[in-house]
């Protein structure tokens, strides 16, 4: 016979059986909860940390996130921003998190897989007029045999090319005293334009010695002092550098660096730091006409991996916003860059006031560029010397009531 079962023994069994799973519970839930004190109360440099969860989280956007909190809250409904109810919907949200694919973004879908394709991939921080992911700002990297001088091309139309200006006849009614304020540089100093070189159509070998883009720091410099601030023009030969050294290309922010490390020790009253190049766009992306006149289009490129970054964008935003509003159209926008296929510094770690800039393109000339710069020169003085009149205001003591 089977023995009878007893009831008090089956509610113990069970009650045990309850007790062990409670417990187990419990122990798992505070073993969560003392990791993630542990891990949390460690030093940066210790924890650990996630690349594909930071780069997820990058695509959540201020206006996306406000939009989870009415899923949980319709009370936010009521006082939701514009631009969050107008924002992209859950579904391209997700889209984005899942499959690193963005629907307004073709490049998006096969672009990051493609050999090369990596020189198109950056953000727009700021968009200027006409700008998109499909005409931003490219760097070719042109072939080993252009960079030598031996190899330049016969030059041509050099009569058009005209010299800087001179200093205007009256005196600014703000100057630097007699200080360099503004520092102008050029990292790939060889960069050319095609309309002065004969027989070159090739974009990629838009490089020469004697024609390029540091002829442009000569109207810079005229145009800025004009507007009383001191500027120093530094036409150090990096390209010249990288040959002697037998370094590639890639290595230009490099060997700039010590040479604007150097300018920066030796005068104190540097503030500002201007990297100029050209772009590789053709002329119907880097130009503009305005009141009747061809003007080359300026982008601003800021480097996202150094600390300085937050700073030499809003200097970028404030420029391109002053651009905007008394050259419509000029500004192409500000570009940050970052990651394996970039620079992602472009020295402008070295100083918080630092910029990039590219003028116009392979196919614009200096008479176009030469508009630009002083376009830029002009907004830029209108900058400086605000920025000047609220450190002022802000260093003055406080008058007595």
């Amino acid at each position: 016979m089977r023995p009878a079962k007893n009831p008090s023994y089956a509610v113990a069994v069970h009650f045990t059986t309850i007790l062990k799973g409670s417990l187990v519970f419990l122990f798992a839930l505070l073993s969560i909860f003392s990791l993630s004190g542990i891990l949390t109360s460690l030093n940066p440099q210790y924890r650990i940390s996630s690349n594909s969860v930071n780069h997820a989280a990058e695509n959540v956007s201020g206006a996306a996130l406000y939009k989870m909190f009415t899923f949980e809250n319709s009370a936010f409904l009521s006082a939701m921003p514009k631009e969050a109810s107008s924002g992209e919907s859950a579904g391209t949200m997700l889209m984005k998190l899942a499959a690193n694919v963005n629907l307004e973004d073709p490049r998006s879908f096969l672009g990051r897989e493609l050999p090369g394709f990596s020189i198109f991939d950056s953000d727009i921080l700021v968009a200027g007029e006409g700008t998109n992911y499909t005409n931003m700002p490219i760097e070719s990297i042109p072939p080993n045999k252009v960079l030598d001088p031996n190899n330049d091309a016969e030059l041509q139309n050099t009569d058009a090319i005209g010299s800087a200006p001179g200093s205007n006849a009256t005196a600014p009614p703000m100057t630097t005293g007699g200080k360099n304020r503004v520092y102008v540089y050029f990292t790939h100093t060889n960069e050319s334009y095609l309309p002065y070189l004969k027989g070159v159509t090739d974009p990629d070998l838009a490089y020469h010695s004697k024609i390029n883009v540091t002829k442009l720091g000569d109207e810079l410099k005229v145009d800025l002092e004009n507007a009383g601030i001191g500027t120093t023009v530094d036409k150090t030969d990096i390209i010249a550098r990288l040959n002697k050294k037998e370094l590639t290309f890639a290595n230009a922010y490099q060997e700039a660096r010590p040479v604007v490390a150097s300018a920066m020790q030796n005068d104190k009253n540097l503030q500002y730091f201007i990297d100029i190049h050209r772009d590789s766009r053709r002329k119907k992306d880097t130009t503009i006409q305005i009141n009747g006149q061809d003007y080359a289009k300026i982008a601003f490129v800021i480097g996202e991996e150094n600390p300085n970054y937050e700073k030499n964008a809003k200097l970028a935003y404030d420029l391109h916003k002053l651009l905007e509003k008394k050259y419509k159209g000029l500004s192409r926008g500000i570009i940050p860059k970052k990651g394996a296929a970039t620079n992602g510094k472009f020295n402008q770690d070295l100083s918080p006031n630092s910029i990039l800039i590219e003028v116009g393109g392979v196919d614009n000339t200096f008479e176009e560029m030469d508009r630009t710069i002083k376009a830029f020169a002009s907004v830029f003085a209108e900058n400086y010397w605000q920025a000047e009149k609220v450190q002022k205001d802000q260093s003055d003591p406080p008058s007595k009531q």
